[in-house]
């Protein structure tokens, strides 16, 4: 018999299933390539390195959250209203490379993890 490794999800108390973990990597490399392929026609997207650090699943496998962040930090809100711009032609992309019977719903978030792990090393150095 096997047992279901589950990981908590440090936004909420929930336990993230295998399967939440599994289709969001699926989705994160979906767009991570979209991006640096250049397959979004968007000139503030051609224009930023972006990151995909995490994509985080429902329970339902119906919206997926992603975590964005343009390398250096910079430009972080007008990349996101690039991408909320592009969330439709996104949404197909990724429908059309990873199969599932439903394509999520995406929602952009800026990966703000980056400014607090920052902040608490300027707190240890102090």
């Amino acid at each position: 018999m096997t047992r279901r490794r589950h990981q908590r999800d440090p936004g909420t108390s929930q336990m993230l299933s295998q399967r939440q973990l599994r289709v969001g990597e699926l989705v994160r490399h979906a767009l991570a390539e979209m991006l640096t392929r250049g397959a979004v026609h968007d000139p503030v997207i051609q224009s930023h390195l972006i990151t995909v650090p995490e994509v985080r699943m429902t329970p339902d496998l119906r919206l997926a959250t992603i975590y964005v962040m343009p390398l250096g930090g910079r430009d972080a809100q007008a990349v996101l209203a690039a991408l909320e711009r592009n969330k439709r032609f996104l949404r197909g992309e990724i429908a059309r490379r990873i199969n599932l019977k439903f394509a999520p719903e995406i929602r952009f978030r800026i990966d703000e993890r980056f400014d607090e792990a920052e902040r608490i090393e300027k707190l240890l150095r102090t």
